[in-house]
Formats: C-alpha cells, sequence, structure tokens
C-alpha cells in the first residue's frame, strides 16, 4: 500500500514537472549554436563580474528634514592665519541675540610666519585642487563622506625648518561654542573690550600702515570636528591689496548627520560666498577693515547614510542577467536560423530551371517531368 502511494506521488511530481528533459538522442548540435553559447557564455562572465563590483561597493543616501534641535551650542573650529602681530588683532563672535564670544573662551593667538614652508605649500597646492575640483564635480562630495575617518587629518604639518625668520602673522586657531542662531565671526584691528551698546575694539593705538588682513585658511568648519573632511573655505588664500580692506565671507550653515561604515557623528556642512573690498569713505564704501565671517544657521537638517546593496538583491539580479542572456540569445539564435533557411530555400529553387513538356493534345506543360524508371534508361 505504501508502495502504490509512494509510485502515485512520484507520478504526480513528474506531470508537474517544468523542466522536462530532452534525450540526447533528439539533440541536434550545429556550430551556430555554439558561437552563439560561447558569446552567451563570455558576455554572463563579463556581467556577473561588473555586477559583483556594483556589489560591492556603496553610496550615499540623502534624507532631508526640520532641525527641531535649536537650545544645543554650535562649535564653531578655526584655524585663520592673519598677516600682522596677535598683539594688533582681535577675534571674536557677536550673533543676533547681542550675546558675545570672546576669543579667550577658546582660541588661541600664535605667532608664526605668515610664508609656509615648501611641504605645507605642497599640501595646500592639493586642498586648492581638490576645492576646484569639488566645484565641478560634486559628487566627489561622497567619496570624501566615505574616507571620513577620526585618524586622518586635513591639517597643515608642522614646520619642519629651524630658521630664524621672526614672525610676522598671527594663527588664530580653536574652538567657540556660539547659540544656535545667525552670529558674525570677525578678525579685526585691536582686542574686544564689552560695551552697553554691543562690543568694541582697540583699534586707536594702531597706526593704519600696520594693517593688513592678508590671511589663509587652514580650516574653518562648525559641529563635531572630523578629520578627513574637506570644508569649502579649507586652504583659501586672500592676499590684500590695501592697508583698509575687508575680506566677507556669507556662510549658510546646515546640520547633518552622518552614518557611515566608518565613523557616526554630528557635523554641519556649509556653503559660502565672498566678497572684499577696500575701505575708502571718501569715495562712499564704509565699513571697518578686517575678516568678517557672516553665517546663518539652516532650518533643515541632513541625514547622510552609507548603503550597500542587500546579499539577496544581488542574487535576484545575477538570475535576471543569466537568464535574460540566455533567453535573448536563443530568441536571437532561432531568428537567423529562420532568417538563414529562407534565404537558403529561395537560392535552391531559383537555381532549378522549368522545362516544358508537349502533351497529346498539343498543350505543353512546364511543371517539372516525372522521374521514372523509364526514363533514366
Amino acid at each position: 500500500m505504501r508502495r502504490l502511494n509512494r509510485k502515485k506521488t512520484l507520478s504526480l511530481m513528474k506531470e508537474l514537472d517544468a523542466f522536462p528533459k530532452v534525450p540526447e538522442s533528439y539533440v541536434e548540435t550545429s556550430a551556430s549554436g555554439g558561437t552563439v553559447s560561447l558569446i552567451a557564455f563570455t558576455t554572463i562572465a563579463f556581467l556577473t563580474i561588473m555586477e559583483f563590483m556594483v556589489y560591492r561597493d556603496t553610496w550615499m543616501k540623502y534624507e532631508y528634514e526640520v532641525d527641531k534641535d535649536f537650545t544645543s551650542k554650535l562649535r564653531i573650529n578655526i584655524d585663520i592665519t592673519v598677516a600682522m602681530r596677535c598683539q594688533y588683532v582681535g577675534a571674536d563672535v557677536l550673533d543676533l541675540a547681542e550675546t558675545m564670544v570672546a576669543s579667550a573662551d577658546g582660541l588661541i593667538y600664535e605667532p608664526v610666519p605668515f610664508e609656509l614652508t615648501p611641504q605645507q605649500k605642497e599640501l595646500q597646492r592639493m586642498l586648492q585642487l581638490i576645492q576646484s575640483r569639488l566645484q565641478e564635480e560634486h559628487s566627489l562630495q561622497d567619496v570624501i563622506f566615505k574616507s571620513a575617518f577620526k585618524s586622518a587629518s586635513t591639517a597643515l604639518p608642522p614646520r619642519e625648518d629651524n630658521s630664524l625668520q621672526s614672525p610676522d602673522a598671527c594663527r588664530i586657531h580653536g574652538h567657540l561654542y556660539v547659540n544656535k542662531v545667525a552670529g558674525n565671526f570677525h578678525i579685526t584691528v585691536g582686542k574686544a573690550i564689552p560695551h552697553p551698546r554691543g562690543h568694541a575694539h582697540l583699534a586707536a593705538l594702531v597706526s593704519h600702515e600696520s594693517y593688513n588682513f592678508s590671511h589663509r585658511i587652514d580650516h574653518l568648519s562648525f559641529g563635531e570636528l572630523i578629520p578627513g573632511i574637506i570644508n569649502p573655505l579649507d586652504g583659501t588664500e586672500k592676499i590684500a591689496s590695501d592697508h583698509n580692506q575687508m575680506f566677507q565671507y556669507f556662510i549658510t550653515v546646515v546640520p547633518t548627520k552622518l552614518h557611515t561604515y566608518k565613523i557616526s557623528a554630528e557635523t554641519h556642512q556649509f556653503s559660502v560666498t565672498e566678497r572684499e573690498r577696500v575701505i575708502n569713505h571718501a569715495a562712499g564704501s564704509h565699513g571697518v577693515s578686517g575678516i568678517f565671517m557672516k553665517y546663518d544657521i539652516s532650518s533643515l537638517m541632513v541625514t547622510v547614510t552609507e548603503e550597500h546593496m542587500p546579499f539577496w538583491q544581488f542574487l535576484v539580479r545575477l538570475c535576471g542577467i543569466i537568464g535574460g542572456i540566455f533567453s535573448t540569445t536563443g530568441i536571437l539564435h532561432g531568428f537567423g536560423r529562420f532568417v538563414a533557411e529562407i534565404i537558403f530555400c529561395r537560392f535552391r529553387l531559383g537555381s532549378y530551371k522549368s522545362t516544358s513538356v508537349p502533351l497529346p493534345d498539343g498543350h505543353t506543360s512546364n511543371h517539372l517531368p516525372l522521374i521514372t524508371d523509364n526514363n533514366t534508361h
């Protein structure tokens, strides 16, 4: 009884077989079929390798939402060198809430030579080249996000020479914590002092001939410091053409959450436009000489996540490639054989010429005569 049920089950499964087997004696092979099969296998191997490379690669996914955090502090990371002595310049931040953050809260004034060493110049040229490429190829920003990790650094290397060159510039570096509202970070003549109506700088004791706001921005970023991330102003160098000159940078800061396979951090991206002009009150160009960075905080937050193709999706795409190529090559091969057979058949039929056969009633027949045994003798 069990054997009978087993046989019925096997026979039922055979009827459901969607892949019937053809005996080898009924299979006909041809040179054209072998050629098409070779092309199909080569194409499958090539596309499989390309698909595997796509599977190994990752891409960045961008998501946007409203930033609901307005109570936390914003960190500003600064490394700027000004071509003036440290006792002549002062840096601070004043925001829209009229809150002043003095440079003494986190910035260091370091006397240094303004001229860079050959090694430092090489890194600066590299940064400027990357900045120019980033303006043309925006997709390179994804590569920078992927390569960001905490052990890398884009800061200038320390000076390797021990020359006796006197320091003629001031390097202002460090970080400040400010309110998460629009503000103005500036470097101008004189140290900042508190004032009931805002703030002021003691610039009266500095002669105008010593004004020189030529500067180099080695690093400027907002939020958590992530070495390896190149910001829009990194490597910027401006040379003043006049003693009384104002450099302005208008910055829009976008809160950003970065999640990659190497790092997860909360930082800020920013875009910048710049402007410079000479202060000449007689010509109507009013203002204060110095470097002014006016920043505004965007209300949108961007979440950047590095994603990878799932393994099941890779298998589905691979099966689609193999099945599609086999089906397509089979259809093309069958169509090619069909066309070839039609052409060859017409060629063979055209090689036979019709002959006239006289009939007893005087008519003629254009049909081919039958070949009989009498005709062969």
